[in-house]
């Protein structure tokens, strides 16, 4: 016991510094991204929305692996884009944060995508014509009844998003790298002590990531479970 009160006391913080800071940036853009996105294709014809819709689900069904090489390729300071970033704008997204951000996002930007998509989708259109008659704009329809009356599946959406952003291994490994203090994640620190043979400083971090992911599923059965109170159950 007093081998893990010590261990837990010179543990290096920063992997989950990095993990939190990542998965919040990363939440953040994937919930207006997904917002917007999910409003886009739910008023697209069916053709349309399942090529689309399978574009942007994608991500969330490769192996974390391949989505970070096909990142890599196309943020590589050998390709097109990688370079104009680098030389014109000064921005470098391979071995930086900024890569975890990237990878962290595009993984789990399905997650928002797919809970807010089914969420609009199952919302009363008269509410939206009600709002139209009354002479609200669409964008006032949008941010004061659509968003509201979707809340749930929205919130559900938000934490499960942070939650992915935040455990991301494969792909921010391809992008950014391992670099300890800089973009050494949770999920990293996690694989490279188990490689080491610490098993007891990886155990400190599992129980860690454990309660942050029961904390984000409890959160997740209270916003849905305030919700379900008010549907009559069959």
């Amino acid at each position: 016991m007093n081998d893990l009160i010590e261990i837990a006391r010179e543990l290096d913080w920063s992997p989950l510094i990095i993990s939190i800071k990542t998965g919040v940036v990363a939440t953040i853009i994937s919930f207006f991204l997904g917002l917007w996105t999910a409003r886009k294709v739910i008023k697209m014809d069916y053709r349309t929305k399942s090529v689309i819709d399978g574009i942007l689900t994608l991500p969330m069904v490769l192996p974390p692996t391949v989505a970070g090489f096909i990142l890599l390729l196309i943020f590589s300071r050998r390709r097109p884009l990688g370079v104009f970033l680098n030389d014109e704008l000064d921005i470098q997204v391979v071995h930086t944060w900024l890569g975890c951000i990237v990878a962290a996002t595009v993984i789990a930007f399905p997650l928002m995508y797919r809970n807010a998509r089914a969420a609009f989708e199952q919302i009363d259109a008269n509410l939206v014509h009600a709002g139209r008659t009354l002479g609200m704009s669409e964008t006032a329809i949008f941010w004061r009844i659509v968003v509201p009356t979707a809340g749930p599946g929205i919130a559900s959406g938000t934490i499960l998003t942070f939650a992915r952003a935040m455990g991301e291994y494969g792909a921010t490994s391809m992008l950014a790298g391992k670099i300890p203090g800089k973009t050494g994640t949770v999920s990293q620190r996690i694989a490279m002590v188990i490689q080491d043979g610490d098993y007891l400083t990886a155990g400190i971090w599992v129980v860690i990531v454990l309660l942050i992911a029961f904390a984000a599923v409890f959160l997740i059965n209270i916003i849905t479970g305030r919700h379900m109170k008010n549907i009559k159950r069959w």
